[in-house]
């Protein structure tokens, strides 16, 4: 039971893994740029005709406030929090909730991958 804990956690590492792409610094917000393999999650979410193009739609918008949010002078930090919150909102309405769960702990491993973290400062 334990091998299997393990092989699936090492499973979802490895997916987690192709869905950002040509990342060069992984230690700050500025390091990712928000690119999402549309193809990859695609398949890896199950989704249908009509929730791949919402979902591409989404993903390049999620893209496009990365790149805001990343070209910030000031507030970066909060940029990139409302623009991954954002993504997230989308995604919930258009995911059923099992798909939603999955893109959820998708996109908390990819953004602790990319250094990314959400919380406030204080």
């Amino acid at each position: 039971m334990k091998k299997l804990g393990m092989t699936l956690v090492a499973a979802l590492a490895f997916s987690v893994s192709v869905f950002a792409e040509d990342v060069k610094d992984n230690s700050t917000s500025a390091g990712w740029d928000g690119t999402i393999n549309k193809a990859k999650l695609t398949k890896y979410l199950n989704l249908n005709s009509v929730q791949h193009e919402k979902v591409a739609d989404i993903c390049d918008f999620f893209k496009e406030e990365m790149a805001v949010a990343n070209r910030s002078k000031s507030n970066k930090n909060q940029k990139v929090r409302n623009a991954v919150y954002a993504n997230l909102k989308l995604m919930k309405q258009t995911l059923d909730a099992k798909q939603y769960s999955s893109y959820v702990r998708l996109m908390a491993m990819t953004l602790n991958n990319k250094g990314i973290k959400l919380e406030e400062s204080k």
